[in-house]
């Protein structure tokens, strides 16, 4: 039977693979947000794709490098964690 310390601690460290995987997505969403938001500002050049597309770029470009480790971490915690769990072992 499954006890309550750890299902929480599974699911704590589910959440926190959830966020290092986010970071570098996230990350370069800011990056590319914060530069073209300061060059909007620099140019006073006020169009809405100028924001959009390099931000969608950028997280596209982040998310294709990223992918192996993404796929890996998220495979580990399930081999680790979660099959466990389901099989009773």
């Amino acid at each position: 039977m499954l006890n309550e310390a750890i299902f929480y601690d599974t699911l704590r460290q589910g959440l926190w693979i959830a966020t290092i995987t986010s970071v570098p997505i996230l990350t370069a969403a800011l990056v590319a947000g914060v530069s073209v938001g300061l060059f909007q500002a620099l140019t006073s050049v006020q169009e809405m794709t100028l924001t959009f597309v390099p931000k969608l770029l950028a997280i596209l470009i982040v998310f294709w490098m990223s992918m192996s480790f993404m796929t890996n971490t998220l495979v580990g915690f399930f081999h680790e964690r979660v099959l466990p769990m389901i099989t009773g072992g």
